[in-house]
């Protein structure tokens, strides 16, 4: 089967397009330059179409290798028939592939390669032929050697026709349907444990469909299970089982009939079972880490793409106790002017002096805004600075300081502010969060960003996979400014890469600012191939050509140029004049392909526009200082902080988030809560449970 028919299969997607994505992966291009900038060779496939194409792609490869690998393993045995070799050449199920492959799989010493060396499948075939006839006296003639008995002779053959039931592909591929599909998982306290897995008192005694139990419960059971708390199993109907065996093999009333019998049961329970019981373990948490990488993908995408509030000049505090709350104030381009110390909380309680600091500085720095760390002290931070009446109007954020501190201590973190301590580098990165999250968040490992669920418990690998498509995706959507940009965030550009990043920054270093995107072209190491992928998503405002600040890629100035010429206009009263752009139709354009005309306007209208939302200030109740203050019915606002497969957290002002659970969304059935509610939403939730004790505290969305 070819890649393309494969793939089409899979997603649905018509093979030419396909087969155009395929070949413009192979010539080096990146899913973000195919999906904006490649329209008409793909028939307008998206970004997240074309990256299913790259991921189908590699999963054929894999499948394609594997079979390969198999034939040459089966040829080497002498055992390739031209049916069998058909038949792992046209099968795509990985499942199937290794069932069809078992009864070739090298194996270590099992009961019926013992069975056999003793001399035994000779009466293993007698009795799977299940004639009416004697078989224990059948058996008489292979007692010798280490076959003692009677008794010992057929149950080798017993041993040998169980490894036979359980190598049948059609018996295993209809048993794994049972396992998928009708299985229930089961959970069970370790005994000694019980005062330790305390939290996940909840599987003490579990029990539920397989098929029905969500990604976010299973993955908390496998956690306990993997901390040695629980023991988990998945149960089918063993009767069942057996009765399927039994029509499988089973072919008659006699004592031939009733030895293959007994050797199906023990096939599956020793056998059978052990597989399928895994293989839906393992199945299961595939489908479990799916779903959470997803839900940490969306809200990682949500949070990257978050409003900043551009460059302004920000003072940003760390909020804390006993060591004071660290505060620094940051220039347009988010540079370090000054760092202080202010002591406003317990036990110092220098309330007075803060704020006289803080005003001092917001004077003394024209500072634009306040960010304020949501960690430790943060309310009463936020309490305090509403309370001080400056010489001019500053808003004041709460910023998520989620890797605050890891950034702090990490190589960029020490590289960006090598004179300064861990504390100062923290307060400045929850600053230069406010002004443009994407570019300061790029610097963290995504999963230190604290948007997920069960981020340890998922395959490690395809988490970070996935985290850094969406970085890619997000960093090209907005567009980089090429001229002020850090080599961290040009990075994720399309094409570029941690190297040629660098090599751009000590470039402009030594050169100054780009004047053009051609410029580009003198970087070193920076070829035809990286410019064509790169150019379109680096801006420079202020250049020379004033396309230079758009997402049109320079491949296409000289349409926009010729289409600029028809209107009889200048291409700088061209470019940004809506009238104008709004009465054009592409009739009157033939040159220009379909796709490129659509995008050609859209971006002219507004070249450069940044694609996210203005922020907005959030103003939480002032009378709710603590969870003690709360009371069912209150009505609040608050901000979503993160997004599950089971709700929703929102901070309402205090320490503590409160959770709306999905059941609690809408006035709908909620499937996936991110399908409703997004990260850094602003809400209005109503208080329906308060427990004082454990935390918690339940709302209902209005």
């Amino acid at each position: 089967m070819e890649a393309a028919h494969y793939i089409h299969q899979q997603l649905n997607i018509r093979e030419q397009q396909v087969s155009s994505v395929l070949k413009l992966i192979a010539d080096g291009a990146t899913t973000p330059f195919i999906a904006r900038y490649r329209k008409e060779a793909t028939g307008g496939l998206d970004e997240v179409q074309v990256g299913d194409i790259r991921t189908v792609n590699e999963q054929f490869e894999k499948i394609t290798k594997r079979q390969q690998n198999m034939l040459k393993a089966i040829e080497e045995q002498g055992k390739l028939t031209d049916e069998l070799h058909k038949q792992i050449e046209t099968t795509f199920d990985q499942h199937v592939l290794e069932d069809l492959y078992l009864p070739y799989k090298k194996k270590r010493q099992t009961r019926a390669e013992k069975a056999r060396k003793n001399g035994l499948e000779g009466l293993a075939k007698i009795i799977m032929a299940q004639n009416n006839q004697d078989v224990v006296g059948a058996s008489e003639r292979f007692v010798n050697g280490e076959v003692k008995t009677t008794d010992d002779a057929l149950q080798g053959a017993r041993d040998i026709i169980a490894e036979w039931v359980n190598e049948n592909t059609v018996l295993r591929a209809k048993v794994r349907n049972r396992y998928q599909q009708h299985g229930t998982l089961q959970s069970k306290v370790i005994g000694t444990k019980k005062e330790e897995a305390d939290k996940y008192k909840d599987y003490f005694d579990f029990k539920q469909s397989m098929k029905k139990t969500p990604s976010y419960r299973f993955l908390a059971m496998h956690r306990a299970a993997d901390e040695g708390l629980l023991r988990i199993k998945v149960v089918v109907d063993e009767q069942r089982v057996f009765d399927l065996c039994g029509r499988f093999f089973v072919k008659g009333n006699n004592e031939a009939a009733d030895q293959v019998r007994l050797a199906c049961e023990d096939a599956y329970k020793r056998l059978i079972h052990p597989s399928m019981e895994n293989e839906a373990l393992n199945e299961k948490k595939k489908q479990a880490d799916a779903s959470a990488i997803k839900v940490f993908a969306d809200n990682l995408r949500q949070l990257l793409l978050a409003p900043p509030l551009g460059k302004k000049r920000i003072l940003a505090i760390d909020p804390g106790y006993r060591t004071g709350c660290k505060v620094v104030c940051i220039d347009e381009s988010g540079d370090l002017l000054t760092n202080e110390t202010i002591f406003p909380h317990p036990p110092q309680k220098e309330v007075s002096r803060a704020k006289s600091k803080l005003f001092q500085l917001v004077q003394a720095y024209k500072i634009d805004a306040i960010a304020i760390g949501n960690g430790t002290a943060s309310r009463e931070t936020e309490y305090m600075v509403k309370r001080i009446h400056f010489d001019r109007d500053v808003n004041v954020f709460v910023v998520s300081e989620d890797g605050a501190s890891i950034y702090s201590a990490s190589k960029i973190g020490r590289e960006e502010f090598p004179q300064y301590d861990v504390t100062v580098r923290g307060a400045a990165s929850i600053g230069r969060r406010l002004m443009d999250p994407l570019a300061e968040l790029v610097k963290l490992d995504p999963k230190s960003i604290g948007v997920g669920q069960y981020q340890h418990e998922v395959n490690q690998q395809l988490l970070k996979d996935s985290l850094d498509e969406v970085v890619v995706s997000c960093v090209n959507q907005v567009g980089v400014n090429v001229n002020t940009a850090s080599s961290y965030l040009l990075a994720y550009v399309s094409g570029l890469g941690s190297s040629l990043a660098k090599s751009i920054v000590d470039y402009r270093k030594e050169n100054g600012p780009f004047k053009t995107r051609t410029a580009l072209k003198k970087v070193p190491r920076l070829g035809e191939k990286a410019f064509e992928q790169c150019a379109g998503f680096l801006r420079i405002p202020d250049g020379k050509n004033i396309l230079d600040n758009s997402a049109v890629h320079p491949e296409s100035y000289p349409v926009v140029k010729k289409m600029a010429k028809q209107t009889g206009e200048e291409l700088s009263d061209f470019v940004g004049n809506k009238a104008l752009l709004d009465g054009l139709k592409k009739a009157d354009f033939p040159y220009v392909d379909d796709f490129l005309f659509d995008d050609l306007i859209k971006e002219l209208k507004k070249p450069g526009r940044d694609p996210r939302k203005q922020i907005k200030v959030l103003e939480f109740d002032s009378t709710v200082k603590s969870i003690e203050d709360l009371h069912e019915g209150k009505t609040l606002n608050g901000i979503v902080t993160n997004v599950t497969d089971f709700g929703a957290f929102v901070n309402i002002g205090i320490k503590e988030n409160g959770l709306i659970h999905k059941s609690n969304l809408a006035n709908t059935f909620v499937e996936y809560p991110s399908d409703y509610i997004k990260l850094h939403e602003h809400v209005t939730v109503e208080v329906i449970q308060v427990d004082v004790a454990r935390k918690r505290i339940g709302l209902k969305r209005i």
